[in-house]
């Protein structure tokens, strides 16, 4: 239904204005006597023209120019409008008139000015009844006087922007149906006779309050040069004009007036001495340069004030901050530093260098170490440790250096990092969190790895009241999920990442991490919906060279735990870029080794084979810690049996089951990787298969439990145990906190199901898997013809009996039950042989 938006100013009653008309149309020749109060454009006149056409239809005279009046006069009603502009004579004369109660009397006013002699006329009239007070729309009103239906967007708009006042409703009204397109000049324009009839500290006043901020009563005194009193009756006078509400600020709509109307000289010096003031008395001046940013107002006599501006938007707005910090830099002001600060904290990652170097190459600059860990905690983010590391010990202050030494030994620089001496420096949250910061990556090497967690969980939580405006190369919340998702102690992971995330830590330089960080943990577990959910918060922009290194990586992750080859080819071909782009350092080892296994996946273990030697060497020089070491391992594992290269496997996990002493996690995946090696050889016990995949669950790995359970399922002659180890993988899939019914299996289970509970027929033949595969790949059903000898209908009548065979509605759903049936999926592997016994076997 279309709506009618009225132009013309008409009548909206509430109660007790009906009332009063009911009154004067029931008994017209009643001596009625009511006072009528309200701000400008409450609809003053309106009603006294609606009071004048009943008393007029009834034949009762009606005067508007009291001055006419005589004695001699008969009965009439005196209607007068803007009584409180009368002066003290005509007011005391029509005072006399009204106590020898001759005329009737409807007499309308402002609130403000209230001069004697008219507030002694309306103590008078009281005596007849309370005045009428009139009052704004509501949203209901709005609608009906605009003639549309009441809840309709043009009716919220419209109120939003007026505050109800009826003659602001009627300028907005030919625009309502257009809320997108903003309030356009043709309707400010209307608002210039409202302000020309000001004097010059109303419209100072209404300046002040367009900046929309709180303005106390001493503020503004001092602006206006005003006693408090006399600040008390310009604010009655400026709701007298209807364009300020009775909270003391503007409506929106007469907001923008009266910053586009007023001459901008007069703006100009109004804003600037306000913000003058509230900066010297320790205010917050944001609000108020905001207003000026968005009048173009600039300049060195502001210089001071956009800096205290830009440090009060560092910590929520640091985008803003870097802006303001530059209007200042261009007035003079020393911002440079503190610029570079909230560009790299708003991501602007190149705009924090370059400002960043700058402060470097300055000699005697005594920005020059903040510029320093500046310049290092970007190259952190953008995969260059080493450098960072280097930047940070040059930087010398007391976090620096524990910064440092994060770096040093995430590039296997133990040495170095052992060299590094902290200053003497202020016990701040940010010093006191580094230094736990790099305790527990040292604890991570050689010590216990609950000891490790435990110490960056106690940093994490250090940092988290203040660590919205602090710069971090790694935030400890990040390097405690990585611990966690090294010893399996996901729950504590989790539960990390969520407090840096609701105390947006680092801000938005480091949410994407925390937010990828949250998705590897779903993905690991199985969960790879939520995985992407998480994936997809990372947003559109460009992702620096770490945080894109986990992305691709837990985009290939998803899509190999899913079984869908497309999406692991199209998460390979960004994956290949990222690891280009990003050298191997301790904090990177997790997606490498999921890549490692997409590779294998893809046949392309040659594009990572360099990078994967590089991550071997690094944990050379520091020791191999088991704690980093026996994930890697668990991958290299995977991609060994899935790449068919048994001896290479072997070695994976041997190098397990020499870790297993270490930690629990190390224990559960050697016993997982044993079991797993025994299985492809065909030597299923379904017992050790059971504990083993049951481990894997403990220790986070919820969807390698599951397919454990599976694999074992489909390798052991015993029907049995192949049920009993069916049911312990769709248990362990389904147990997911949060993750639903066991119905809504993922692929580690459904593709073990499918092989084993489907109908003998109904399993594809080998020709048909050939073609399945191809299929699967893209080609086209000529080219699938020309690759196995035969012809392009033979394939289409081969896809035909899939179809069928699969009952598949469509080929969506034949390609969605093909891709679980091949690829990693144990019916696939089931068709091949055991593989060949170890030597010592």
């Amino acid at each position: 239904m279309s709506s009618r938006i009225v132009q013309a100013p008409r009548l909206v009653l509430d109660e007790p204005t009906a009332a009063l008309l009911d009154a004067a149309t029931a008994a017209p020749h009643a001596s009625l006597r009511v006072a009528i109060q309200a701000p400008g454009g409450y609809g003053k006149s309106l009603l006294l023209r609606e009071l004048t056409r009943i008393y007029r239809h009834a034949d009762v005279p009606v005067v508007d120019a009291w001055q006419d009046v005589s004695p001699q006069d008969g009965p009439f009603v005196l209607v007068l409008d803007d009584a409180h502009r009368l002066g003290d004579e005509r007011l005391r004369e029509l005072r006399a008139l009204v106590e020898a109660r001759r005329p009737g009397i409807v007499l309308a006013y402002r609130p403000w000015p209230r001069p004697a002699a008219l507030a002694e006329l309306l103590e008078l009239l009281r005596l007849d009844g309370p005045p009428l007070v009139l009052s704004p729309f509501t949203v209901e009103q709005t609608a009906k006087h605009l003639g549309v239906e009441a809840g309709a967007t043009a009716a919220k708009y419209v109120f939003a922007q007026t505050g109800g006042v009826p003659r602001l409703v009627d300028r907005l009204a030919p625009v309502a149906e257009r809320p997108d397109a903003g309030v356009p000049p043709q309707v400010l324009v209307q608002f210039r006779a409202d302000l020309d009839d000001l004097d010059a500290e109303l419209r100072a006043l209404l300046l002040a309050a367009a900046t929309g901020v709180e303005l106390p009563t001493d503020l503004l005194g001092a602006l206006l040069g005003r006693a408090p009193d006399a600040v008390d009756d310009l604010l009655d006078a400026a709701r007298a004009t209807g364009l300020l509400a009775p909270d003391g600020r503007l409506v929106p709509v007469a907001r923008r007036a009266v910053a586009s109307l007023s001459p901008a000289a007069h703006r100009t010096a109004v804003w600037q001495r306000l913000a003058e003031l509230q900066l010297a008395r320790g205010g917050a001046v944001l609000p108020l340069v905001r207003a000026l940013r968005e009048a173009g107002v600039s300049g060195g006599g502001l210089a001071a004030m956009f800096e205290a501006a830009a440090e009060e938007a560092l910590v929520d707005e640091p985008a803003l901050a870097a802006e303001l910090f530059a209007v200042a830099a261009s007035a003079g002001r020393p911002t440079d530093a503190r610029r570079a600060l909230a560009a790299a904290l708003s991501g602007d990652l190149d705009s924090g260098l370059r400002l960043a170097d700058r402060l470097v190459a300055a000699e005697g600059s005594p920005d020059r170490a903040v510029g320093a860990a500046v310049s290092g905690s970007a190259l952190a983010h953008r995969g260059q440790l080493g450098r960072s590391a280097e930047l940070y010990r040059w930087s010398g202050t007391t976090s620096s250096v524990s910064f440092a030494a994060i770096g040093f030994i995430g590039t296997g620089q133990l040495g170095r990092a052992d060299d590094l001496v902290p200053p003497d420096g202020p016990p701040t949250l940010l010093t006191g969190a580094a230094a736990l910061m790099a305790s527990g990556i040292r604890e991570s090497l050689t010590g216990s790895a609950t000891a490790a967690l435990s110490t960056l969980v106690q940093a994490a939580a250090l940092l988290e009241p203040a660590g919205r405006a602090v710069l971090l190369p790694d935030s400890p919340a990040a390097l405690a999920a990585l611990v966690a998702l090294h010893c399996g102690e996901l729950d504590t992971g989790e539960a990390v990442l969520d407090r840096a995330i609701a105390a947006d830590v680092g801000a938005a330089l480091m949410s994407r991490r925390h937010r990828l960080l949250q998705g590897w943990m779903q993905m690991v577990r199985g969960r790879t919906a939520a995985a992407a959910e998480h994936l997809a918060t990372a947003g559109t922009r460009p992702l620096e060279p770490r945080d894109l290194l986990f992305a691709t990586a837990l985009e290939a992750g998803i899509a190999r735990r899913n079984s869908d080859l497309a999406a692991l080819h199209r998460a390979w071909a960004q994956a290949r870029e990222a690891v280009m782009r990003h050298p191997v350092d301790l904090y990177s080892l997790l997606p490498l080794g999921e890549l490692a296994v997409a590779a294998a996946r893809l046949g392309e273990q040659s594009r990572i084979a360099t990078h994967l030697g590089e991550a071997w060497r690094l944990l050379d020089r520091i020791g191999r810690p088991p704690l980093w070491t026996a994930p890697l391992h668990w991958c290299g594992l995977h991609a060994a049996i899935i790449a068919e290269e048994p001896t290479t496997a072997d070695e994976h996990a041997a190098a397990l089951v020499a870790t297993a002493k270490h930690s629990r996690y190390g224990a559960v995946v050697a016993a997982a990787a044993e079991s797993w090696l025994e299985t492809l050889r065909g030597a299923v016990d379904p017992a050790k298969v059971e504990a083993a995949a049951r481990g894997l669950h403990g220790a986070g790995l919820w969807w390698d439990g599951a397919r454990l359970a599976g694999q074992a399922a489909i390798r052991t002659s015993d029907r049995k145990a192949m049920t009993a180890l069916l049911d312990c993988a769709r248990l362990l899939q389904g147990s997911a906190r949060g993750g639903g019914s066991s119905t809504a299996a993922q692929p580690a289970v459904a593709q073990v199901t499918e092989a084993f509970t489907a109908p003998a027929e109904s399993l594809l033949s080998e020709r048909e898997q050939e073609v399945a595969d191809l299929v699967l790949d893209g080609l086209t059903y000529r080219q699938i013809g020309d690759r196995l000898f035969i012809s392009a209908k033979t394939v289409e009548h081969h896809v035909a009996r899939m179809r069928q065979r699969l009952g598949c509605a469509n080929r969506g759903d034949l390609l969605a039950k093909l891709r679980a049936m091949t690829a990693d999926r144990p019916g696939a592997a089931s068709r091949r042989a055991p593989w060949p016994r170890r030597p010592m076997d």
